[in-house]
């Protein structure tokens, strides 16, 4: 019996997620251990961590791109100036509500924090027509002076 309803819950994961989910939670909240699809769990359970790693690397990368416009991008900076400091400070904002749901994820900020700001001096050359030159190597300031809600290049 107990193997029927794993082989059951194995295959309701690759035809309905969403009831997969709901059978799953119910499994958990009534202790029914044996009923749980443990090796999907698990790789669920694994993806969430993917899933915020993913995202914070994602908003550093773009808060990144809006300072380097910001700094570097003088022929559009009048016309855009306003709306780029605006996602400068939504990036800051979405990067420290995510701060504050997982802290132990701002060790992982700092391991990304370099190949961001690659990635973000390449996206601009890409945007601005500058050759990649034009953007320093070297980070333009530190994590610390990169979040703060006050500074702007």
């Amino acid at each position: 019996m107990v193997l029927e309803l794993k082989t059951t819950s194995k295959k309701l994961y690759d035809t309905d997620y969403h009831l997969w989910v709901m059978e799953t939670v119910k499994h958990l909240e009534n202790k029914d251990f044996d009923a749980i699809d443990l090796e999907n769990l698990i790789e669920e359970v694994w993806d969430l961590s993917r899933r915020e790693k993913k995202k914070l690397k994602s908003l550093l990368r773009n808060l990144l791109e809006h300072l380097l416009k910001l700094k570097y991008w003088e022929f559009e900076i009048i016309q855009n100036q306003g709306h780029w400091k605006g996602e400068i400070r939504t990036f800051r904002k979405q990067i420290k509500d995510e701060l504050e749901n997982s802290p132990s994820l701002k060790r992982y900020l700092l391991e990304i924090l370099d190949e961001c700001y690659q990635d973000a001096r390449e996206i601009v050359s890409d945007k601005s027509q500058h050759p990649i030159k034009t953007f320093p190597e070297a980070l333009i300031r530190t994590m610390e002076q990169i979040l703060n809600e006050n500074w702007l290049p």
